[in-house]
């Protein structure tokens, strides 16, 4: 359910959410407990990847690897021009192995990230399993 908070009307509650600046986007599941953040503005394609690539990662959090893995590819796939893809490519293949404990995933994810976004933060980050 989303949910807008002015900073000058509602300070207090931005406050309560440790916001830093604005905007700031806050993906909090049912108990309330904080699962993604996004601060700043972004173009509509960017910002849409991000929000997805917090699906992902809170799919990831709760062990529900299968659901991460399919945001995280999602996002890889639907946005490739983003700065999320090459994270979202990462973190695919980390779902991947962890919902088979096969270590091929992470091989592959390395190999992909190096050809398709090689000087990612991402891409480096896997090489350790080339």
């Amino acid at each position: 359910m989303p949910v807008k908070i002015h900073v000058k009307e509602q300070p207090e509650n931005f406050k309560r959410f440790g916001a830093p600046w604005t905007p700031t986007q806050i993906l909090t599941d049912p108990d309330g407990v904080e699962r993604f953040r996004l601060e700043g503005f972004l173009p509509v394609n960017d910002f849409l990847a991000q929000l997805e690539l917090g699906l992902g990662k809170w799919a990831f959090q709760t062990a529900r690897y299968d659901d991460a893995q399919k945001w995280f590819r999602h996002v890889y796939e639907a946005y490739p021009e983003t700065s999320a893809a090459a994270e979202a490519g990462y973190w695919a293949g980390v779902s991947a192995y962890k919902a088979t404990n096969k270590t091929e995933y992470l091989k592959e994810t390395g190999k992909i990230l190096q050809q398709s976004h090689p000087q990612s933060e991402w891409a480096k980050k896997a090489s350790v399993w080339l």
